[in-house]
Protein backbone atom coordinates (compact mmCIF):
# COMPACT_ATOMS: atom_id res chain seq x y z
CA UNK A 1 0.00 0.00 0.00
CA UNK A 2 1.14 3.19 -1.07
CA UNK A 3 1.88 5.89 1.56
CA UNK A 4 -0.95 8.09 2.94
CA UNK A 5 -1.32 11.82 3.93
CA UNK A 6 -4.09 11.87 7.07
CA UNK A 7 -5.12 14.89 8.31
CA UNK A 8 -6.81 14.38 12.32
CA UNK A 9 -8.30 17.98 12.76
CA UNK A 10 -8.75 17.29 16.70
CA UNK A 11 -10.81 19.42 19.25
CA UNK A 12 -10.52 19.09 22.89
CA UNK A 13 -8.96 21.31 25.84
CA UNK A 14 -7.27 19.05 28.21
CA UNK A 15 -4.24 17.08 26.83
CA UNK A 16 -4.94 14.31 29.48
CA UNK A 17 -8.75 13.86 27.94
CA UNK A 18 -9.82 10.21 26.30
CA UNK A 19 -10.15 12.42 23.30
CA UNK A 20 -6.19 13.24 23.19
CA UNK A 21 -5.55 9.52 23.87
CA UNK A 22 -7.37 8.50 21.03
CA UNK A 23 -6.04 11.14 18.78
CA UNK A 24 -2.38 10.21 19.47
CA UNK A 25 -3.27 6.52 18.97
CA UNK A 26 -4.12 7.58 15.77
CA UNK A 27 -0.84 9.15 15.32
CA UNK A 28 1.38 6.76 16.09
CA UNK A 29 -0.45 3.65 14.32
CA UNK A 30 -1.04 5.31 11.11
CA UNK A 31 2.86 6.73 11.38
CA UNK A 32 3.32 3.35 12.11
CA UNK A 33 1.70 2.50 8.66
CA UNK A 34 4.41 4.82 7.25
CA UNK A 35 1.22 8.02 6.89
CA UNK A 36 2.34 11.02 6.86
CA UNK A 37 0.17 12.68 9.93
CA UNK A 38 -0.50 16.16 10.59
CA UNK A 39 -2.62 16.91 13.35
CA UNK A 40 -4.97 20.55 13.19
CA UNK A 41 -5.34 21.31 16.93
CA UNK A 42 -8.54 23.63 17.13
CA UNK A 43 -8.70 24.65 20.21
CA UNK A 44 -6.34 28.43 20.86
CA UNK A 45 -6.66 28.88 17.29
CA UNK A 46 -9.01 31.55 15.99
CA UNK A 47 -10.05 31.26 11.71
CA UNK A 48 -11.21 34.32 9.97
CA UNK A 49 -12.28 35.40 6.87
CA UNK A 50 -10.53 37.59 4.65
CA UNK A 51 -10.59 41.22 5.82
CA UNK A 52 -12.29 43.20 2.36
CA UNK A 53 -15.85 42.91 2.35
CA UNK A 54 -17.18 43.13 -1.44
CA UNK A 55 -20.59 43.82 -0.62
CA UNK A 56 -20.67 44.68 2.84
CA UNK A 57 -24.66 46.34 2.64
CA UNK A 58 -25.39 42.73 1.60
CA UNK A 59 -22.96 40.15 3.10
CA UNK A 60 -23.05 36.60 1.35
CA UNK A 61 -20.77 34.57 3.50
CA UNK A 62 -20.83 31.62 0.85
CA UNK A 63 -20.12 34.08 -2.13
CA UNK A 64 -17.44 36.46 -0.24
CA UNK A 65 -15.01 33.43 1.04
CA UNK A 66 -15.72 32.21 -2.84
CA UNK A 67 -14.22 35.33 -4.09
CA UNK A 68 -11.38 35.65 -1.23
CA UNK A 69 -10.40 32.20 -2.14
CA UNK A 70 -10.41 32.77 -5.86
CA UNK A 71 -8.51 35.90 -5.24
CA UNK A 72 -5.81 34.55 -2.43
CA UNK A 73 -7.26 36.67 0.13
CA UNK A 74 -8.46 33.97 2.41
CA UNK A 75 -6.49 34.48 6.08
CA UNK A 76 -3.41 32.51 6.56
CA UNK A 77 -4.95 30.25 8.94
CA UNK A 78 -7.93 28.81 6.38
CA UNK A 79 -5.14 28.72 3.94
CA UNK A 80 -3.18 26.85 5.78
CA UNK A 81 -6.19 24.20 6.73
CA UNK A 82 -7.11 23.77 2.99
CA UNK A 83 -3.67 22.87 2.03
CA UNK A 84 -3.66 20.20 4.82
CA UNK A 85 -6.62 19.31 3.48
CA UNK A 86 -5.62 19.38 -0.18
CA UNK A 87 -2.98 16.92 0.84
CA UNK A 88 -4.49 14.74 2.45
CA UNK A 89 -6.13 11.30 1.28
CA UNK A 90 -7.92 10.86 4.97
CA UNK A 91 -9.32 13.28 7.28
CA UNK A 92 -10.39 12.34 10.74
CA UNK A 93 -12.51 14.66 12.90
CA UNK A 94 -11.79 13.42 16.69
CA UNK A 95 -13.87 15.39 19.07
CA UNK A 96 -16.47 14.82 22.01
CA UNK A 97 -19.96 15.20 21.28
CA UNK A 98 -21.71 18.24 22.12
CA UNK A 99 -25.38 18.95 22.00
CA UNK A 100 -25.78 15.91 19.66
CA UNK A 101 -22.76 17.36 17.26
CA UNK A 102 -19.69 19.06 16.92
CA UNK A 103 -18.04 21.61 19.65
CA UNK A 104 -18.49 24.84 18.04
CA UNK A 105 -14.95 25.32 17.36
CA UNK A 106 -15.06 22.11 14.49
CA UNK A 107 -18.41 23.59 13.25
CA UNK A 108 -16.53 26.91 12.89
CA UNK A 109 -13.85 24.84 10.46
CA UNK A 110 -16.49 23.43 8.79
CA UNK A 111 -17.65 26.76 8.24
CA UNK A 112 -14.36 28.88 7.20
CA UNK A 113 -12.18 25.98 5.51
CA UNK A 114 -14.67 24.51 3.52
CA UNK A 115 -15.55 27.29 1.57
CA UNK A 116 -17.56 27.51 -1.56
CA UNK A 117 -15.22 26.90 -4.68
CA UNK A 118 -12.72 25.42 -2.98
CA UNK A 119 -14.46 22.27 -1.36
CA UNK A 120 -18.08 22.15 -3.08
CA UNK A 121 -19.77 23.72 -6.23
CA UNK A 122 -23.61 23.75 -6.81
CA UNK A 123 -22.20 21.14 -10.04
CA UNK A 124 -19.91 19.35 -7.63
CA UNK A 125 -21.39 17.91 -4.54
CA UNK A 126 -22.33 14.29 -3.06
CA UNK A 127 -20.88 11.62 -4.86
CA UNK A 128 -19.67 14.14 -7.72
CA UNK A 129 -18.22 16.31 -5.10
CA UNK A 130 -14.93 17.82 -5.01
CA UNK A 131 -13.51 15.44 -2.56
CA UNK A 132 -14.71 12.18 -3.76
CA UNK A 133 -10.84 10.58 -3.61
CA UNK A 134 -10.46 11.35 -0.26
CA UNK A 135 -11.93 9.74 3.20
CA UNK A 136 -13.04 11.03 6.07
CA UNK A 137 -14.56 9.87 9.44
CA UNK A 138 -15.96 11.28 12.85
CA UNK A 139 -14.35 9.65 15.74
CA UNK A 140 -16.09 10.89 19.22
CA UNK A 141 -16.83 10.49 22.80
CA UNK A 142 -20.46 10.49 23.95
CA UNK A 143 -21.67 11.43 27.34
CA UNK A 144 -24.33 8.76 27.17
CA UNK A 145 -24.00 4.82 26.84
CA UNK A 146 -24.91 3.51 23.46
CA UNK A 147 -28.74 2.49 24.99
CA UNK A 148 -29.51 6.06 25.49
CA UNK A 149 -28.70 6.64 21.45
CA UNK A 150 -30.60 3.08 20.37
CA UNK A 151 -34.06 3.62 18.22
CA UNK A 152 -35.99 2.76 21.65
CA UNK A 153 -33.53 5.15 24.06
CA UNK A 154 -33.94 8.11 25.14
CA UNK A 155 -31.49 10.00 22.79
CA UNK A 156 -33.16 8.97 19.87
CA UNK A 157 -31.41 6.65 16.83
CA UNK A 158 -27.73 7.51 16.49
CA UNK A 159 -28.01 6.84 12.82
CA UNK A 160 -30.40 10.17 13.38
CA UNK A 161 -27.96 12.31 14.98
CA UNK A 162 -25.11 11.40 12.51
CA UNK A 163 -27.12 12.11 8.93
CA UNK A 164 -26.77 15.83 9.10
CA UNK A 165 -23.07 15.65 9.91
CA UNK A 166 -21.76 12.61 7.77
CA UNK A 167 -24.19 13.09 4.42
CA UNK A 168 -25.14 16.71 5.01
CA UNK A 169 -21.39 17.92 5.06
CA UNK A 170 -18.59 15.33 4.52
CA UNK A 171 -20.89 13.41 2.11
CA UNK A 172 -21.71 16.48 0.76
CA UNK A 173 -18.36 17.88 0.07
CA UNK A 174 -18.02 14.51 -2.27
CA UNK A 175 -16.20 12.81 0.78
CA UNK A 176 -16.31 8.71 1.07
CA UNK A 177 -17.57 8.52 4.58
CA UNK A 178 -16.12 5.62 6.43
CA UNK A 179 -18.03 4.57 9.66
CA UNK A 180 -17.77 6.42 12.78
CA UNK A 181 -15.48 5.62 15.66
CA UNK A 182 -18.15 6.25 18.64
CA UNK A 183 -16.52 5.80 22.14
CA UNK A 184 -19.26 5.71 24.61
CA UNK A 185 -20.02 7.18 27.45
CA UNK A 186 -15.74 6.67 28.28
CA UNK A 187 -15.84 8.89 31.46
CA UNK A 188 -18.62 6.74 33.05
CA UNK A 189 -16.44 3.23 32.79
CA UNK A 190 -13.74 1.76 34.75
CA UNK A 191 -10.24 2.80 33.51
CA UNK A 192 -9.94 -1.06 32.13
CA UNK A 193 -12.73 -0.38 30.00
CA UNK A 194 -11.53 2.63 28.22
CA UNK A 195 -8.34 0.63 27.66
CA UNK A 196 -10.56 -1.83 25.96
CA UNK A 197 -12.00 1.17 23.78
CA UNK A 198 -8.69 2.65 22.88
CA UNK A 199 -7.09 -1.34 21.49
CA UNK A 200 -10.11 -1.74 19.62
CA UNK A 201 -9.30 1.86 18.26
CA UNK A 202 -5.77 0.48 17.80
CA UNK A 203 -6.92 -2.56 16.10
CA UNK A 204 -9.24 -0.65 13.60
CA UNK A 205 -6.17 1.84 12.55
CA UNK A 206 -4.66 -0.97 11.37
CA UNK A 207 -6.90 -1.25 8.43
CA UNK A 208 -8.50 1.46 8.52
CA UNK A 209 -7.09 3.45 5.19
CA UNK A 210 -8.83 0.26 3.34
CA UNK A 211 -12.18 0.09 4.47
CA UNK A 212 -15.27 0.26 2.73
CA UNK A 213 -17.05 3.65 3.14
CA UNK A 214 -20.68 4.23 3.80
CA UNK A 215 -23.55 4.41 1.49
CA UNK A 216 -25.42 7.33 0.03
CA UNK A 217 -27.47 7.28 -2.43
CA UNK A 218 -25.72 8.42 -5.33
CA UNK A 219 -26.97 11.93 -7.32
CA UNK A 220 -27.45 10.24 -10.28
CA UNK A 221 -30.38 9.05 -8.72
CA UNK A 222 -31.74 12.35 -8.63
CA UNK A 223 -33.12 14.68 -11.25
CA UNK A 224 -31.49 17.63 -12.28
CA UNK A 225 -34.22 20.33 -11.52
CA UNK A 226 -35.82 19.90 -7.92
CA UNK A 227 -33.60 17.25 -7.44
CA UNK A 228 -35.85 15.11 -6.56
CA UNK A 229 -35.30 10.88 -6.69
CA UNK A 230 -36.32 10.15 -10.22
CA UNK A 231 -39.61 7.93 -10.54
CA UNK A 232 -37.55 4.46 -12.18
CA UNK A 233 -35.47 4.70 -8.42
CA UNK A 234 -38.46 5.15 -6.59
CA UNK A 235 -40.38 2.57 -8.25
CA UNK A 236 -37.51 0.31 -8.02
CA UNK A 237 -37.41 0.60 -4.04
CA UNK A 238 -40.90 0.60 -3.05
CA UNK A 239 -41.52 -2.95 -2.41
CA UNK A 240 -38.37 -3.11 0.10
CA UNK A 241 -38.79 -2.91 3.93
CA UNK A 242 -36.94 0.10 4.40
CA UNK A 243 -35.81 3.59 2.75
CA UNK A 244 -32.51 3.91 0.82
CA UNK A 245 -31.18 6.02 4.17
CA UNK A 246 -32.04 7.92 6.82
CA UNK A 247 -32.92 10.81 5.09
CA UNK A 248 -34.13 9.89 1.73
CA UNK A 249 -36.61 7.07 3.41
CA UNK A 250 -39.65 6.85 1.47
CA UNK A 251 -41.54 7.05 3.86
CA UNK A 252 -40.17 3.33 5.11
CA UNK A 253 -38.94 2.14 8.15
CA UNK A 254 -35.30 3.57 8.32
CA UNK A 255 -32.70 1.18 6.99
CA UNK A 256 -30.29 -0.27 10.55
CA UNK A 257 -27.33 1.50 11.00
CA UNK A 258 -26.87 2.73 7.86
CA UNK A 259 -24.65 5.63 8.97
CA UNK A 260 -22.83 3.82 11.54
CA UNK A 261 -21.82 0.86 9.16
CA UNK A 262 -20.80 -0.03 6.02
CA UNK A 263 -22.68 -2.34 3.56
CA UNK A 264 -26.11 -1.69 5.12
Amino acid sequence: MAAKKVLIVYAHQSSGSFNAAAKDAAVEVLAAQDCTVEVSDLFGKCFFSAGEVKNADHFRYAEETKLAWEEGKLCADITEEQRKLTQADLVIFQFPMYWFTVPAIVKGWFDRVLTLGYAYTLEKRYSQGIFKDKKAMLSFTTGSPESMFSANGINGDMNVTLWPLQNGILHYCGFQVLAPQIFWAPSYVPSEARSTMLEGWCKRLQGLLTEKPLSFTPLDCFDGEGYQLKPEVHEKHASKEHGLTVGIHLGKALPPNSQMKAGV
